[in-house]
């Protein structure tokens, strides 16, 4: 997977900044998504969606409006309608340089602009709403005890976020005359509805007017607890998670496609965003993984660590060896859990330890058996999961041989 920085032409020929997140190989399909009212393409929820869709073989382009983020143009100079032209142009480019977007993604007025531009994205099969108003001049409620010097004026500077925009009476017009209920008559897409139950930006009963005004196929999902910008990283990963799995039953998507190049018994780890810390791995051919790091630490969190996959590892093994061992002995067990989790502890924390000043790694390991089993039976299985081959490999030399390719 990948991150590519990209430019393209607006509706009124500004340069427009995006971020395309591509899946490794070939795209599975690709989407759109519209970030919210003076947002960025690089909002937590923005990243954590476009991140989950790429990491099952969709490609997602994330830009920013015309005057907002790093792209060109002025902010005073557009409106709703805009917006949705902006959209249009996103699309164009999506379908000259990979293909059309069958997916569209917007959060909170970014929601209503794609209802409203997928009649004029033909390609478009689904449609997703994250906290969106159900009547675009919601937003004027931002600045609403400044709507009187705005028209009287033509214009006024107002604060939003900590920010300063220039709102024009061109953009509060545009914006009080935008209307959904037709687009939503006419959608003929299926529609996923996200609300949060708490949103205090845009009320849930906005989600149940849109959902109301919509035909059918179309579907309501509660994100309780989150907030309207889905600023939690768990919320942000439920939403992603969700519309993933939602989306596939639309896209008709095609088997995710491997990397037969890799050789068997090959593990190839891929660097897929040079500016942070995820890889693309492939098993054999017959295997996509992503790594990552956690977004403190500069990753995207879009897989797990190194030591994940480490524990991952040895969790595996001991909970294979030990249903091997159960059927050769044909033990009454049920059920195996297995938590590791990895830490570094001071060389005084372990007595086998040669060096007092080093660190030590430690793999804690807690094992959950179920079954009618007695405790002699529980005691050898304890004593066969130091028998699993990946716990002999840890815990022996391991020589490790590196060299340059070619």
């Amino acid at each position: 997977m990948s991150v590519e920085k990209v430019e393209f032409r607006g509706h009124n020929d500004d340069m427009l900044a995006g971020r395309l997140d591509m899946p490794v190989g070939k795209p599975r399909a690709c989407a759109l998504f519209a970030h919210c009212f003076t947002c960025s393409k690089d909002i937590v929820a923005a990243r954590r969606i476009s991140g989950t869709l790429a990491g099952l073989g969709i490609a997602v382009l994330r830009f920013d409006f015309t005057g907002l983020g790093h792209s060109q143009g002025e902010f005073a100079n557009t409106g709703f309608s805009s917006n949705v032209d902006d959209l249009v142009a996103a699309a164009d480019f999506m379908r000259e340089k990979i293909q059309a977007p069958a997916l569209l993604i917007g959060h909170s007025l970014g929601g209503a602009a794609v209802i409203a531009a997928a009649a004029r994205i033909p390609q478009s099969k689904a449609v997703v709403t994250i906290g969106t108003p159900a009547d675009p001049a919601h937003v004027l409620k931002n600045f609403a005890g400044r709507i009187g010097e705005i028209k009287s004026k033509g214009k006024a500077e107002v604060e939003l976020a900590g920010r300063k925009f220039t709102i024009t009476s061109d953009f509060v017009e545009d914006v009080s005359s935008a209307n959904l209920t037709t687009s939503l008559a006419g959608l003929r897409r299926a529609l996923l509805v996200m609300h949060a139950p708490g949103d205090t930006t845009v009320s849930i009963d906005d989600a149940g007017t849109i959902f109301k005004a919509a035909k059918h196929p179309k579907s309501f999902v509660t994100l309780d607890g989150a907030d309207h910008l889905l600023t939690s990283e768990q919320d942000a990963t439920y939403a992603a998670e969700t519309i993933a799995t939602w989306a596939k039953r639309y896209l008709n998507l095609p088997r995710p496609a491997l990397d037969k190049k890799v050789p068997e018994g090959i593990t190839r780890v891929s660097e897929a965003d040079p500016a942070g810390f995820l890889q693309d791995i492939s098993v054999s051919g017959s295997f996509h993984l992503l790594a990552d790091e956690p977004e403190r630490v500069g990753g995207t969190n879009l897989g797990p660590s190194p030591y994940q996959f480490l524990a991952a590892a040895l969790g595996a093994c001991t909970s294979m060896t030990l249903r091997m061992y159960a059927r050769r002995k044909k033990l009454a067990l049920t059920g195996i859990g297995v938590d590791v989790s990895h830490s570094k502890q001071h060389a005084p924390d372990c007595e086998d330890c040669e060096s007092k000043k080093a660190k030590i790694d430690v793999l804690e390991r807690i094992i959950t058996i179920e079954g009618k089993l007695d405790d002699g039976q529980r005691a050898r299985l304890l004593q066969i999961a130091d028998m699993c081959p990946v716990h002999k490999t840890l815990e022996s030399e391991v020589l490790i041989k590196t060299r340059y390719s070619g």
